[in-house]
């Protein structure tokens, strides 16, 4: 990840685990923003009123009724608010983005009462490659992980590897039990990779483990007499 002044030309990208989570963070540089102020509002024109004319008057005399002058309502121009100037801010373009790696069940074969001293095929169908392109504050940051598989088949038997697995005939993750029993499978699953951000691949900090659970009941083989 680039560090101080790098970061206001170019993108800063981290990616990284928290919570078993992939988190992805950029931030890059700082932006303004301004407004312009607009003209103050001119001042109200208010029209006057004309004054009545005189009648003239006549021999003999006559009552002249004089009418009353009509006068008009002054118009009044509505006013605005002048706009005022806001300050001008500094906003960091930055984002976070939280990216959820695949889980699986456990699962077995034969499915139902597996005998003992017999090969039972175990398999979990995760990808073994998961790659996820994000588009973070117009940067694009491909991320590639890949998972490794530790299996406990309950028995005290662990089996570490990077196959998920496969049912038969040509699944690589076997396992026989001695006795019968009911067993507890646990399949705990290890990510990690790398992100790629302009061409440069680093490394993603940290790991995300998730783990799976299943139960197999074993059954004895029946016994055969030859004679």
């Amino acid at each position: 990840m680039a560090h101080g002044d790098q970061c206001q030309e170019q993108a800063c990208i981290s990616v990284y685990t928290e919570n078993n989570q992939i988190i992805i963070v950029a931030r890059k540089g700082n932006t303004t923003a301004t407004q312009k102020i607009s003209q103050a509002p001119k001042k109200p024109v208010v029209k006057s009123t004309p004054k009545p004319k005189p009648v003239p008057l006549f021999f003999p005399p006559k009552v002249v009724v004089v009418p009353k002058p009509i006068l008009s309502k002054p118009r009044v121009k509505r006013t605005y608010k002048p706009r005022t100037t806001k300050a001008v801010t500094s906003v960091n373009l930055s984002d976070r983005l939280i990216k959820m790696v695949p889980t699986a069940g456990v699962a077995y074969q034969p499915e139902f009462e597996p005998l003992s001293n017999v090969p039972v095929y175990f398999w979990c169908d995760l990808p073994t490659l998961f790659q996820s392109r994000v588009d973070i504050i117009g940067e694009v940051v491909d991320v590639a992980l890949r998972p490794s598989f530790m299996w406990s088949f309950g028995d005290g038997a662990i089996y570490a590897t990077t196959d998920n697995g496969g049912p038969f005939p040509n699944g690589n993750v076997r396992h026989s039990y001695a006795r019968p029993g009911t067993y507890l499978i646990t399949l705990l699953t290890t990510w990690n990779g790398t992100y790629t951000h302009n061409a440069e691949a680093r490394a993603v900090s940290g790991t995300v483990k998730k783990i799976s659970v299943a139960t197999v009941t074993v059954v004895a083989a029946p016994t055969t007499f030859k004679g």
